[in-house]
């Protein structure tokens, strides 16, 4: 086999590899971002259902002097 060839070809799975790479960093970012936005929906949904549920609470404040 050639050496210039062989070169080549190895250069071309490296660029293959980095590219792999590449692309898995991006989906992951995708995921961390949507796993985030997910879990700050489900904050503000629990913290709207407590308040529908118990709604008088925090409203009033007794105060003895």
């Amino acid at each position: 086999m050639d050496i210039a060839r062989m070169s080549t070809q190895l250069s071309q799975i490296n660029l293959q590899y980095q590219v792999s790479v590449a692309v898995l960093k991006m989906a992951m970012e995708g995921v961390t971002v949507q796993t985030g936005e997910l879990i700050e929906t489900l904050e503000e949904t629990a913290k709207a259902l407590e308040l529908s549920v118990q709604p008088h609470l925090g409203q009033n404040v007794d105060v003895v002097v």
